[in-house]
């Protein structure tokens, strides 16, 4: 027998509410990386299925967002994560990557429109490729169009603000919260 459910129905009452609770649980330490991790990719597989079946006007209200680990570094389990709940969120993800010069990034946000733009980096060193890019999205106009938030152990709220960022993440949970009652 087949059961026919609105693609977006079965995002926001199956896959968002099932992510949401597996980012509760790691929140409280309750699960832990491995689980996160298999519980994202059942839930790409599914956005796979269901994301072109979903009519285009029904994304059309949602906020697009980008998400990037700076360049020079390689670690992108925190931007994974975050890319996860963001998505789960209802957010239009894009991932760069990691390794992303500030260029592309900037490049990137300005010509596809991009609402929010979430950077990350694992080493101090590479901290300085966060502030290159928001200073080429100020440079050509478009940070005034785009909500910047910084993650990773290096960076703080001190840091984000010296560099023009709205916020500093402290987690992916975090960082959904904060997009959600902001943008």
């Amino acid at each position: 027998m087949k059961i026919k459910i609105d693609p977006v129905e079965a995002i926001n009452e199956g896959l968002v509410k099932g992510m949401s609770v597996i980012g509760d649980l790691y929140g409280e330490h309750k699960i832990y990386l491995p689980q996160v991790l298999t519980a994202a990719s059942a839930m790409y597989g599914a956005l796979d299925v269901l994301l072109p079946l979903i009519p285009k006007a029904s994304l059309k209200d949602s906020k697009k967002c980008i998400t990037a680990v700076v360049e020079g570094d390689v670690h992108d389990i925190g931007k994974n994560i975050v890319k996860t709940m963001l998505t789960a969120g209802g957010f239009v993800v894009t991932d760069l990557g990691k390794d992303v010069a500030p260029e592309l990034i900037a490049n990137e946000a300005e010509s596809n429109g991009i609402d929010i733009l979430c950077l990350s980096t694992l080493m101090t060193p590479t901290m300085d490729n966060m502030k290159k890019t928001v200073d080429l999205l100020n440079e050509n106009g478009y940070r005034k169009n785009c909500t910047i938030t910084i993650g990773g152990p290096p960076t703080s709220p001190d840091f984000a603000k010296q560099i023009g960022a709205d916020h500093r993440d402290n987690n992916a949970q975090d960082a959904v919260r904060y997009l959600k009652e902001s943008v």
